[in-house]
């Protein structure tokens, strides 16, 4: 099971947990409630995973790449770990597959709050369009993840605010219908 938890508001290096104190964990149908959903696959055999096969087919997820975040195997490491963690939206759902290695996903609840959703080998994660969110590398400073998209992939991240975007007003429209 997936590990979230509200995060502190240190500004201290951001790939350490950044968990309050006292810990307050959250949990998976909280997470669902602001439209983030997870699996854990089997990352060793993801090119015959029949579990992920019939995840991307249900879901449409028709493109997939893989991508290394380390310093020695990503052109532009330093500038991409600083807009991967920079917050903004997507205009579509944003799905990750953690192959190898460990990062953290940080998203936005409805009251503006920072959580913090650790993200290690074998999970599989979707946010959707609209959520305000960030990625960074852990301490171990390492991830190898599947990156999926229904149709052709749309890379665009709007830093916030943008709120003035559809899939921004659909995603809060959502939420508080949820109360």
């Amino acid at each position: 099971m997936v590990e979230a938890w509200y995060m502190d508001e240190s500004s201290e290096d951001q790939r350490k947990p950044h968990r309050l104190q006292p810990n307050r964990s959250v949990g998976v149908l909280e997470l669902e409630r602001l439209g983030v959903f997870h699996w854990k696959l089997d990352a060793d055999h993801h090119e015959t995973d029949p579990e992920l096969a019939r995840i991307r087919k249900e879901r449409n997820y028709s493109w997939m790449d893989i991508i290394t975040i380390h310093k020695d195997m990503l052109p532009n490491y330093e500038e991409k770990i600083k807009n991967f963690y920079e917050e903004h939206l997507h205009l579509d759902d944003e799905i990750r597959y953690i192959l190898d290695g460990s990062g953290y996903f940080d998203v936005r609840d409805k009251d503006d709050k920072w959580i913090r959703i650790a993200m290690e080998k074998g999970d599989m994660i979707t946010l959707p369009a609209g959520i305000y969110h960030r990625f960074t590398l852990d301490e171990k400073n390492y991830v190898k993840a599947m990156r999926l998209f229904v149709g052709e992939p749309v890379w665009t991240p709007y830093n916030r605010p943008a709120d003035h975007f559809e899939a921004r007003e659909k995603y809060v429209h959502t939420l508080t219908q949820m109360g």
